[in-house]
């Protein structure tokens, strides 16, 4: 599975039926530049901190960057980090810097509006500023951030490995790589602009960003690290990415499976359910594991954190490992089940009901949950979903009467919208403008404006019937919603129709608590709440206030008898008590599954789980 001139070294063994070595950094063979990349939640940042921590303890000289806008660096690292190298106490020849991408968006559009002004009058600078505050402009800001760090040797001359926690998407890097084409584009386009906005704000950089993509193709420089779980949908997006990104010529790759697990308890249906899912997750892509040098990290308990929990992720036996738990005594919050959330929810009356959080969490299911028990109370009900997998199908996997099923499909969506939008402007390009112009439609706000529109058909839906809607991942579609001149100016600039009457009342509908309830879903893990939180406050800003927070998959109650499950269940006891006391108005709760809750009665069998007995008293 290595090759000789691979950055891993074998420790072990593991992952189910297919046979992977365990991870462990070898300081003699490892690149100088290593992305991690990945799924939210799969563990990129305690695997970069602990690589990184591995080589600085081998002699190493090493500088972690994190890009990550929900980055727990600090956390993990306990210790306060800013946008230059902070050392990290204890460890020699470790710095670590966080950049936080939204402050890196703003100085980006400093850059570019600086200039102007007093050259151009107050409303075209606003508008420019408008422009530059979508999910593009935040990406591109962080590839300017690190682009310094790697098209410019000068600045990282004193360290011989920087790992970077989030690595740039593709989209980012075929715009970069189209860097000669933006001339004829400027010269032809009639805005002057792409989804990243004024592209003349770019050209300052262009060199640095062609020796930037270079740097990333070469592999005798650079590792990217796929990192995932034994998850069928994380394995998948680790795939996806890796043949995008090994298209554009990033070929030195490698896969990081962590959390896989076996257990020694052979009556524990719970332990049992969960080493034989990861097991068949892995089983189920052998091929791509096998594409390339491919290694396991061990399940651990949760909150490793500090440099004693990083060191023993890569090197100590599970039951070794010494971590913040939650078990102390510990008083458990008011939690409700999510039949009782159904309930309130039913007298409420007829309207739109989300579920939203990061990828992985379960919004699928507790969107299905909620509409076959509304449908179940003689409820007319639309369930519907912008998921391109369809997984909303295969769960519901069965016929409830007075719920119907929709999909918004964004492929079909996006590739209407982009035929649109070349037809009306590519006869007035170049060649190379219009691959710039067919590169800038395929940029993540493109999808979302087109996804924009049949979104609010849905919605519209709501005003006599629950309209139930299984969200995308991203929030970043919302973050369009904090005005509709949004979605206008977008229109605009690449020269459309105007907008339809369900988007111009979009956002009121959406702002309006009696029409549109909002359940933002997580796990009892810190990326997964913290990621909700921040997209709590995206919604705040929309002037879109949740209506509850359902915390998902959990082991609270759960009776194992694996000593490594037990720690996680008391490990959830700090992120239950974080999101009742400081985030959500209402907190509903649903356990574990053994068997992946699939048709109308398991979905129901779930929403009327009881809550379990937990301690109240400290």
């Amino acid at each position: 599975m290595r090759r000789d001139d691979g950055p891993i070294e074998s420790a072990g063994r593991g992952g189910g039926d297919v046979i992977l070595p365990n991870y462990r950094p070898n300081p003699a063979t490892t690149t100088r530049f290593l992305f991690f990349t990945g799924k939210g939640g799969v563990g990129k940042t305690s695997l970069s901190c602990a690589t990184a921590l591995v080589l600085a303890e081998a002699g190493r000289r090493v500088l972690l960057v994190s890009t990550d806008p929900a980055s727990n660096l600090d956390e993990v690292l306990e210790t306060k980090l800013s946008n230059h190298p902070t050392p990290i106490a204890g460890v020699a020849g470790l710095a670590v810097m966080n950049i936080d991408p939204v402050a890196a968006a703003a100085a980006y559009r400093e850059r570019v509006i600086g200039p102007l002004r007093g050259a151009l009058p107050e409303a075209a600078l606003r508008s420019m500023a408008e422009q530059l505050s979508g999910s593009c402009t935040v990406e591109i800001a962080a590839f300017d951030e690190f682009s310094g760090l790697i098209g410019d040797p000068a600045t990282t001359k004193e360290f011989d490995h920087v790992i970077f926690d989030t690595a740039p998407t593709g989209h980012t890097l075929r715009l970069m790589s189209l860097a000669k084409s933006w001339d004829q584009f400027l010269a032809t386009n009639t805005s002057g602009t792409s989804c990243l906005g004024p592209l003349a704000g770019l050209e300052k950089q262009r060199a640095i960003y062609e020796a930037t993509v270079a740097t990333l193709a070469d592999s005798a420089a650079t590792t990217l690290v796929l990192v995932s779980r034994p998850q069928v949908a994380a394995l998948r997006e680790a795939q996806r990415t890796a043949d995008e990104l090994r298209a554009l010529g990033v070929r030195n790759q490698c896969l990081i499976i962590n959390g896989t697990f076996g257990t020694t308890c052979p009556a524990d249906v719970t332990a049992q359910a969960m080493a034989q899912r990861g097991a068949a997750a892995v089983g189920a892509v052998s091929d791509f594991v096998a594409s390339m040098p491919s290694y396991v990290v061990p399940l651990r308990p949760i909150n490793i954190l500090g440099l004693a929990g990083l060191r023993v992720l890569l090197e100590g036996p599970a039951e070794s490992v010494d971590v913040v738990t939650g078990k102390e005594s510990w008083v458990a919050p008011h939690l409700e089940s999510l039949g009782a959330l159904v309930a309130t929810l039913a007298a409420q009356g007829p309207g739109v009901i989300m579920t939203m959080g990061k990828g992985g969490v379960g919004k699928t299911t507790v969107a299905a949950v909620v509409a076959v028990m509304l449908a179940r109370q003689g409820h007319a009900v639309h369930l519907s979903t912008t998921d391109r997998a369809a997984h909303l199908v295969q769960t519901l996997d069965g016929k409830v009467d007075g719920l119907t099923l929709g999909r918004i499909d964004p492929v079909v969506e996006t590739a209407a919208y982009r035929a649109e939008v070349m037809q009306a402007q590519s006869t007035a390009l170049s060649e190379a403008g219009r691959a710039m112009l067919a590169e800038d439609l395929r940029s993540p706000c493109t999808e979302e404006i087109a996804v924009f529109r049949a979104f609010a058909r849905e919605v519209g839906q709501g005003k006599d019937r629950f309209v139930v809607l299984d969200t995308a991942p991203t929030g970043h579609t919302l973050l369009l919603l904090d005005a509709s001149a949004s979605y206008q100016r977008e229109l605009e600039r690449q020269a459309r129709t105007t907008q339809p009457e369900e988007v111009l009342r979009l956002l009121s509908r959406l702002s309006d608590p009696a029409y549109t309830r909002v359940l933002l879903v997580t796990l009892p893990e810190a990326t997964p709440v913290h990621e909700a939180a921040a997209l709590q406050q995206d919604l705040r800003r929309a002037h879109i206030e949740p209506m509850a927070w359902i915390i998902n998959q959990s082991l609270l109650g759960s009776g194992t008898c694996d000593p490594l499950l037990q720690r996680r269940e008391e490990a959830e006891h700090r992120y239950v008590s974080e999101v009742v006391e400081k985030h959500a108005a209402r907190t509903a709760w649903l356990p574990w599954q053994p068997e992946p809750p699939v048709g109308p009665e398991a979905l129901a069998r779930l929403g009327a789980t009881p809550l379990p007995v937990l301690s109240t008293q400290p």
